[in-house]
Parts: structure tokens; sequence; C-alpha cells
């Protein structure tokens, strides 16, 4: 009349017999707690103090509900006197996962404790002369019993890490959208300390498609946060993530080259908290860049930035000092336009200009007697000089125009 698929247990033992079971459930439990720490390593300090207590109750708890089963003939279905016991091995795996344990430890317990409580048990009910058909059905109910409690346990230890991960994922994620906000200081520490996150000292925001993000992140410190586009709430595309790279100030270079193949801009370095910075710079040389199979590192294109910083008058001031070639056809004027910004940037080496141009220094000399006739002493007043460089812009670099 065996039953660990949910019909009675019907074992037919005498009352005595199962009242001289219930006499050694002390000991049995017992004997249970000191086998698991003696057998299962990562038992060997949590089982002692209090602790250890509490789960020693636990074990009896789990052994006399099992008597009950077998003295009622009840089932082993959830519900009824199981309920009970399967609810605390249900909130135990759930303790041992916010304890850092995993199930295999666990796991070990179980069988332990299902080994001890059937050699006790066992033993009384042989000397009892329970017949042996009635003991072979005994010990694969204690097996089957066992089971079910751990099996609960896997399911609370699963729902908890589940249940973390979860909860962790969105405290990691309200941190980085507070970070590229620019909440105050004690906002990000309280959030900091919610997400049991460990600031660093400096955050770098490096901006590169979602499908690289994850990759790249995990050959980063692990507390690299990833953030989408949505998260940033910066106008990025849909396709770019964001990540927040912990003290890479020393290892830019690494940096760098970790992300050499990719897309990818990476910002400046800054105090974690003024992260925001770093995320907003990244953004706008992103809007100035084109990345393609290379990293854009922002601090190549400070320049760049100061001069679209108000870009209205940018575009004022290269009208004002272009003027004087207005009145050409416009092939002609981009002509000298780019002559006289290499010609500027070279401070008049002719050679070095027709390199960069890839012409003769003599067209050189050609087109910049052309410039001295249109801006006349402008050319030598240090002033205008200076505005013309920041009209005309950098040098573009190849791949990347700014």
């Amino acid at each position: 009349m065996v039953d660990h698929a949910g019909r009675p247990l019907g074992l037919g033992l005498a009352p005595a017999i199962v009242d001289g079971l219930r006499a050694q459930l002390p000991s049995v439990a017992e004997r249970t707690v000191d086998a698991v720490i003696a057998e299962v390593a990562e038992y060997a300090e949590p089982m002692r103090g209090e602790l250890g207590a509490n789960i020693t109750r636990a074990v009896e708890m789990a052994l006399g509900t099992f008597l009950r089963l077998v003295e009622t003939a009840a089932t082993l279905e959830p519900g009824g006197p199981l309920a009970a016991a399967l609810e605390g091995a249900y909130a135990l795996g759930r303790g041992e996962a916010r304890a850092g344990r995993t199930m295999d430890a666990l796991a070990a317990a179980y069988r332990v404790g299902a080994r001890v409580a059937w050699r006790e048990w066992g033993t009384v009910a042989v000397d009892e002369g329970v017949p042996p058909s009635v003991v072979v059905q005994f010990a694969e109910l204690v097996f089957a019993y066992i089971d079910q409690l751990s099996a609960a346990s896997v399911s609370g230890h699963t729902d908890e890490l589940a249940t973390t991960g979860r909860v962790r994922g969105q405290y990691l994620e309200r941190l980085g959208r507070a970070l590229v906000a620019g909440a105050d200081s004690e906002e990000l520490a309280h959030r900091a300390d919610r997400a049991d996150w460990q600031p660093p000292a400096t955050l770098t925001a490096v901006l590169l498609p979602s499908p690289h993000a994850n990759a790249v992140a995990g050959l980063l410190d692990r507390r690299t946060l990833v953030l989408s586009s949505d998260v940033t709430a910066a106008g990025l595309p849909d396709d770019v993530s964001t990540l927040l790279v912990p003290d890479a100030d020393e290892a830019r270079a690494s940096l760098l080259q970790l992300v050499r193949n990719r897309p990818a801009v990476v910002g400046p370095t800054r105090v974690w908290t003024d992260v925001r910075s770093s995320f907003l710079r990244s953004v706008r040389v992103l809007s100035l860049t084109a990345p393609r199979d290379a990293p854009v590192d922002t601090e190549e294109h400070l320049a760049a930035l100061v001069l679209s910083a108000d870009a209205e008058a940018t575009t004022d001031l290269r009208t004002r000092m272009l003027e004087p070639l207005s009145g050409l056809p416009a092939a002609t004027a981009a002509r000298l336009a780019e002559t006289l910004r290499s010609w500027l940037l070279h401070q008049g080496r002719r050679d070095d200009v027709a390199a960069e141009l890839f012409i003769h220094p003599q067209t050189v000399r050609y087109r910049m007697t052309q410039l001295r006739t249109l801006y006349g002493d402008r050319l030598n007043d240090p002033h205008a000089v200076f505005e013309l460089i920041v009209a005309l812009g950098p040098r573009q670099s190849a791949g990347q125009p700014i």
C-alpha cells in the first residue's frame, strides 16, 4: 500500500511502533544535523549557533510531519499535513540562495538526512518485527518524502535567485538612469547602496551598438553598468547602448584597444558622481562623427566640440571671414579655402602644404598670391589669422568628418 504518487500510505504500522519512531525523533534530528556538518563542508560553520538551532528544529518538524503522514494514512500530495513541510522546505531554499549557497549543498544535506533517518528508523522497525515487505515500503516512502522536500527547496532557491537578480537589475538600471541624469551625490550614494554596487573612483561613458554592449561589458570590471537608449533618454538611436566603465582613467589605452574593431565612442573619465558630463560629451561627439570600424576617442575631438558649441556663431564667423571668397565660383572658393587652412596650420611652409594637398608647390604659391590679393594685410594680422583658423575649422580625419 505504498504511495509516493498520491494514494494513502497505509503501511499498517502498529501505534506502538509509530510511538517508538516518534520517541527517536529528537535523536534522529540531532544525528542528522551532526552528519550534515561532518559531510557537507558548506554547512560546517553555518550549522552552529542560532542558525544551527533553527535548522535542527526544521529537521524535527520535517521528520515529525512524515510520521504524521504514516500514522494517518495521508498522501504525499501537496496539501494537508504535507503543506507545512513543503512550505518550510521552500523557505529553506530561498534562504540558502540569499546566503549565497548553491542547491548542490542543500541537495547533499537532504541525501544525508534521508540516509540517517532511514538508518535510525529502519533499525527500530526491524527490531519491532515489522514485515520485510512493509520495511521496504517504509524505506521507499522515506526517500520519496525527502524528494518532495528537496524539490520544494529547489523551487524556492530558483525563485529567490530569479527575484534577486530581477530586483537588483532594476536597482542597477535606476542607478544608471540617475547617473546620466546628473542626480546629486546623496541620491547616487543611496541608489548605489540599494543596488549593492560598490562605487569606483571614476566612471567613463562608452557608446556602442547594442549588440556589442554585453560582450564588451563581460570583459570589463563587473561593476560596469549597461544602459539601453531608452534608459538614458538622451535621444540616442535605439541600437546604441551606453556603458559606464569603472576606473578606466589609467587604462584608457586598454579600453580603446578592447573596442578597437567596434564603432564605439569613448568619453572622458570623470569622478563617478559626475559621469553625466562624460556621457553628454560622448553623445555630442557621436552626433559629429561617423564611427565605423574603429573607436572614436572624444579627447581627440575637443576642438570640434568647442567649435560646435554655438553652431550659429560658428556659421556667422565663417561667413564673415570667408567673405572675400564669396564672389568666386564655388569650386575655386573651396580650393582656396582649403589651401588657406593648410597654409595657416603649416605656418606658411609651402612644401608641407603641397604634400598635404597633393599639389605642386608652385600651385600653392599661385593660390596664395590670389589669397593675399583678396585678403590684403589681414593675413598679417594675428587676430584675423586666429579667426580664420577658427572659421576654417580643424583638418578633417579620414573617415571621420567633423
